[in-house]
């Protein structure tokens, strides 16, 4: 059945390679692949042979499932997999015909019901971008029956599984041509904390739909619990056994994995228990981190629905990366950690005089930002850092300001209470309904499977291939390993001490409520007591200031670039300030510029900015908003220190820039 690319094949190669040229990337970023035995060990340990963009690494001819349909000719190559139509008339101009693995989210291998089928099946979940820019579920299914046996298809179809599976997880092939199921580790166990009042209160909605859809697509196992109330989520994972979970997902917005990862810190382990690898789908008002690992993944900048299938085929590829974390003292002497930003001023003002708005979802902080800049105030204030031994790159001027959009158009009422399902403690792989409408491949007028949680893996619909066809169940890879625990046999979760009694409904909002903070994790050696004098080597200003934003991560919003030139593990953090004396109309360009990250291009000289490895900040104003992570904390004299890579965020593997366009 191998054989080499035909020159149309070849074409797209070519253009693959044109298309998407990136350098080479290690095997780090999979998602923990464990050999199992010495000789395993040596294999994994041996350098792969160099691959192009376009080397070819299978290639046979399949035909399409009802068994009516074409013919097709496919060549796996590591960033695509190529579809040309043989019979029953080749395209001079394939449509569809390159499927790069940036949209795919998994696949599997599937078997007729029919007894007489000797064929076996091949299913590759997609989800491509459309000519509006969205993305939309499409699947293509291809019927394997080049031999006589169904074993021998079966073990066909399953080498083109277990190779795609492997280039999505970043998991090394055999330079061989040995591609069996055993390459392939156990499945992934993720803890997904879904919080089901974020954003407009569509979290849950957009879980069932959308999330849990693609990571049962991608193979992937996991238990899914909805926070009932604040600081839910810091109590769950304080009570866990994290040796059975490769990564704690959070299905909201900021605010939960702020929980999550001063739950962590809080743990008498940890020093262990933050190396635990955190991931985040954004389904809340502020999806900051979110942005910031869209970027990183290279997709262009997106909201919403979009930004959501961004991050869950960048978590179905699997893959870490360190993260910055900021130990922030407060005026009490209480600690809490923060991986997104510090903010004082109009950025924090803004963060909480919008949570009136939260139904509008991100639109809140566009009239948040528009009613601030009616009511602007201006806040005295002593600011001190320790500048960073090497400064960054610097961000590059050569873009011009943006056009500004208008994002007051209101949004959808909430989701009334009745339509979300009950908090469940914890649902594992259930059989939960997921309706999906029926839509239908690139080329093909069938409609696409189904999901279904119940047996690990997609299932067609029995109806699918019409009449005279029979339908088509899952056939899974490797079966479970003995002694492999089972999701509902994993160790019950417990909880650390309630500091709120749980709600059967919405938590009780508490607007301006300082969060609670936490002693714990590593010492901040850089920082004196507060109160007394600072280093020598301290730079020190004091004046008026409209704002002051202390920031991990590039981005500040999912669309608005605060320090473009950001990494997750830089070991720094970026210091950003405004003097007063601005007007309200070049603040407004300010944060029109930043939805490029052009801000620093406009020369404005009331725009500050310094990379540090600590601060300290001095309010002088009596009263005012102080914010971490976009929660709301003590207001007094704070100081923070960069903790370099002490957490690891879930990234996926890196991308470049601009491969979408």
């Amino acid at each position: 059945m191998a054989s080499e690319p035909g020159p149309q094949v070849n074409g797209h190669l070519e253009a693959e390679e044109r298309q998407d040229q990136r350098p080479e990337q290690e095997l780090t970023w999979s998602w923990g692949h464990r050999p199992r035995s010495a000789l395993d060990r040596v294999k994994a340990m041996a350098p792969p042979p160099p691959l192009t963009p376009s080397t070819p690494l299978l290639h046979g001819e399949f035909g399409s499932y009802p068994a009516r349909g074409p013919r097709f000719a496919l060549t796996l190559t590591p960033q695509a997999l190529h579809i040309q139509r043989l019979r029953p008339k080749p395209e001079a101009r394939p449509r569809g015909g390159l499927v790069l693995l940036t949209e795919v989210s998994g696949c599997c291998t599937l078997r007729s019901r029919s007894p007489l089928d000797s064929a076996a099946y091949f299913c590759v979940y997609t989800y491509p971008r459309g000519r509006r820019g969205g993305r939309r579920r499409a699947a293509r299914t291809f019927r394997a029956d080049g031999a006589a046996t169904y074993e021998e298809n079966r073990a066909e179809a399953q080498r083109w599984a277990t190779a795609l599976t492997c280039l999505l997880r970043g998991l090394p092939l055999p330079g061989d041509g040995d591609i069996t199921p055993d390459l392939l580790p156990r499945p992934p166990r993720l803890l997904l904390l879904v919080n089901p009042f974020g954003g407009r209160g569509l979290a849950w909605q957009w879980c069932k739909n959308h999330v849990l859809p693609m990571i049962s697509e991608a193979g992937l196992s996991f238990n899914l619990i909805q926070t009932e109330r604040q600081n839910h989520a810091r109590e769950l994972v304080q009570g866990l056994n994290l040796s059975e979970w490769d990564g704690i997902i959070t299905v909201s917005g900021d605010g939960v994995l702020y929980e999550v990862l001063n739950g962590l810190l809080q743990r008498p382990d940890w020093e262990e228990a933050v190396k635990t690898p955190v991931g985040i789908l954004p389904c809340g008002s502020g999806n900051a981190l979110a942005g910031a690992v869209n970027q990183h993944g290279g997709f262009e900048p997106a909201l919403g629905i979009d930004l959501l299938l961004n991050c869950s085929l960048l978590l179905c590829r699997g893959g870490s990366h360190p993260l910055d974390l900021l130990s922030v003292t407060l005026a009490s002497g209480s600690r809490c950690f923060s991986f997104l930003s510090v903010a004082w001023g109009f950025v924090s003002d803004v963060d909480i005089q919008s949570e009136r708005f939260r139904a509008l979802g991100s639109a809140r902080f566009t009239l948040g930002t528009v009613l601030g800049l009616a009511t602007l105030h201006t806040y005295r204030g002593r600011f001190s850092y320790l500048p960073a031994t090497v400064e960054p790159a610097s961000p590059n001027p050569a873009h011009g300001l943006p056009r500004a959009k208008s994002e007051l158009t209101l949004a959808p009422a909430p989701a009334p209470a009745g339509a979300h399902s009950p908090l469940h403690r914890s649902v594992s792989d259930l059989p939960l309904p997921l309706p999906q409408p029926a839509l239908t491949s690139p080329g093909s007028p069938e409609p696409l499977p189904i999901l279904s949680l119940n047996g690990g893996g997609p299932e067609l619909a029995g109806d699918w291939g019409g009449a005279g066809d029979a339908p088509l169940s899952p056939d899974p890879l490797l079966p479970s390993p003995p002694g492999t625990p089972k999701a509902a046999q994993l160790s019950p979760i417990s909880e650390g001490p309630s500091e709120m009694a749980a709600s059967s409904g919405l938590p009780p909002p508490t607007p301006g409520a300082p969060v609670a903070t936490y002693a714990g994790g590593p010492p901040d050696h850089l920082l004196p007591p507060l109160g007394t004098l600072l280093p020598p080597d301290w730079v020190t200003m004091e004046g008026d200031f409209v704002l002051i934003l202390a920031i991990l991560p590039s981005h500040l919003g999912a669309d608005l670039v605060a320090a473009p030139h950001a990494r997750f593990d830089d070991g720094l953090v970026h210091l950003c300030w405004v003097r007063s004396g601005i007007s309200r109309a070049a603040l407004l360009r300010l944060f029109l510029a930043m939805e490029r990250g052009n801000h620093f291009s406009l020369g404005c000289p009331h725009l500050g900015y310094a990379a540090a490895r600590a601060f300290r900040l001095e309010p002088l104003t009596p009263r005012g908003v102080l914010t971490v992570d976009g929660e709301q904390v003590e207001y007094g004299p704070l100081q923070a220190q960069v903790h370099p890579g002490l957490g690891t965020l879930l990234t996926g593997p890196p991308g470049c820039p601009g491969r979408e366009a």
